[in-house]
């Protein structure tokens, strides 16, 4: 019996990229690993164009490096020396007609002093004052898996929660915080529920406990392509295929004829990767890195179960728009990050980085590159507006939100349709649904944003723990394959 194993990975964005090299780098020659990619591009939603020659991210633009894996990823690729910090601290949020300074400490918009709360502006005197009752209320009772909503507006109010929270995980996530599960999208918020009467005073106490220093959220010299291509060059063992949109898996046994087959280098029971030219390449095990309903239709027929728990993930569509304005025609101050639109705002507006301020690579001395973020969960307005139509409509609010004295000199715009999974309630249940069932069959490994967490920091390790058991199934595998020594 040969002694090497095949691994497929489907889906070329970070997560496919980054357990591919994990596993290339620790899993040794015994592995041959292929990687498939249905676009003629790899990367994913990381992408950097050249805007008023500034390379811009069009999909996210900071890496979360207090996350030890994505610290250790960018150390092993040799990056620390790329990384840029941001140059502002704070940011604003909309609200009571004003741009009001987002209070200091505060945790997913849940805050941990009042008096900075009080003297923002962000909420009315009595929302304040309605924020502190969260000192003396009783413990609140919830369900196992309650809404981010369910959980703070009992504590905080109502101000709190549309005022702070819902636009802050609006940002984050592209959704409502109504919907969203607390345990999956929050769950620093959703233990210090559990373990604490007051969330307020448990916030507190976790904050006199951090030992984090240094900026949480940086970027490459660059763009974040960096990371992409800086993956790519080190996946030089592995085969990598674009354009090799995947149609479907299933499962073969040693005894069944697969001859005419791109055959893996093992006889024991695999899988075939379906492909849309017709072909079909064979898989001691697959890596699916692909957004929860791609995944569905490839689990259909392996793993019906874990099929149906991954299809009920909901998407949000999303779209980043890069306005260059004259320098001249910016009359707010640049005196942070940017800013974040609360829902009941009306606006279209979810968020928008001021980039100079943001990123310090991305100033320019005649004009300011201002990014705005459109579309959350359940608000896809923006989808029936044409490129122009949606430039102007984001001009105006920003003109309305930031004073904008002039129009644009140039736009760019990129939708990401169907981009962001949405942690509902019921999020953790899916995953638990989806692992139960992918016991049954052995070398199907699902990651990616939908199954461990958004954002680019989560992903890689996600994927960090995929290449760690794919590492211990392949010696497990080469290793019965030699048989007793």
């Amino acid at each position: 019996m040969p002694n090497h194993q095949r691994v497929v990975v489907i889906g070329g964005g970070v997560s496919g990229l980054a357990t591919a090299y994990l596993l290339a780098r620790d899993a040794g020659p015994e592995v041959e690993i292929v990687l498939l990619e249905a676009s003629d591009r790899l990367g994913g939603k990381i992408l950097t164009q050249d805007v008023a020659g500034h390379p811009v991210d069009m999909g996210p633009d900071a890496l979360l490096v207090r996350l030890p894996a994505m610290r250790a990823l960018l150390e092993d690729l040799d990056l620390t020396t790329a990384i840029v910090a941001p140059g502002a601290s704070g940011a604003f949020i909309w609200s009571r007609a004003r741009l009001r300074p987002l209070p200091p400490s505060t945790l997913f918009g849940i805050p941990q002093k009042l008096l900075p709360l009080l003297r923002s502006g962000l909420l009315s005197p009595l929302g304040v004052a309605r924020a502190a009752l969260d000192l003396v209320l009783p413990r609140t009772r919830t369900g196992e898996d309650p809404s981010v909503g369910e959980l703070v507006r009992p504590r905080f109010g109502s101000e709190v929660f549309e005022r702070l929270v819902d636009p802050m995980l609006g940002g984050v996530h592209a959704g409502r915080a109504d919907d969203l599960s607390a345990q999956s999208s929050v769950p620093e918020i959703a233990a210090l529920a559990r373990r604490s009467r007051s969330i307020y005073l448990g916030s507190r106490s976790m904050r006199r406990g951090s030992t984090s220093s240094g900026p949480a959220l940086v970027t490459l010299e660059g763009g974040l392509s960096r990371l992409v291509d800086t993956l790519v060059s080190r996946l030089d063992t592995c085969e990598v295929r674009l354009g090799a949109a995947v149609t479907g898996l299933r499962r073969v046994s040693e005894s069944q004829d697969v001859a005419g087959v791109d055959a893996a280098s093992t006889d024991a029971t695999g899988y075939l990767v379906e492909l849309f030219d017709g072909t079909e390449l064979a898989a001691d095990t697959v890596v699916l890195a692909t957004p929860a309903f791609v995944t569905a239709d490839l689990l259909a027929r392996v793993a019906p179960d874990a099929a149906v728990a991954a299809r009920e993930v909901p998407y949000a569509d999303v779209a980043s728009l890069t306005l260059v304005y004259p320098r001249d025609a910016v009359t707010h101050g640049l005196d942070g990050t940017g800013f974040l639109v609360p829902p009941e705002e009306g606006l279209l507006l979810v968020g928008c980085s001021w980039l100079p301020a943001k990123w310090p690579h991305l100033t320019d001395p005649s004009s300011v590159l201002i990014r705005a973020m459109v579309g959350r969960h359940g608000d896809d307005r923006f989808a029936s507006m044409d490129d122009d139509a949606l430039v102007d409509q984001v001009h105006r609010e920003l003109v309305q939100t930031m004073g904008m004295s002039a129009p644009p000199t140039s736009a760019h715009v990129q939708r990401w349709p169907r981009a962001m999974p949405q942690y509902t309630v019921g999020h953790r249940r899916r995953l638990e649904r989806i692992d139960h069932a992918l016991t049954d069959v052995p070398g199907i490994h699902v990651t990616g944003a939908a199954f461990g967490g958004v954002g680019i920091a989560s992903c890689v390790a996600r994927a960090q723990r995929t290449a760690a058991a794919l590492t211990t199934d392949v010696d497990s595998a080469v290793a019965s394959s030699k048989g007793p020594a």
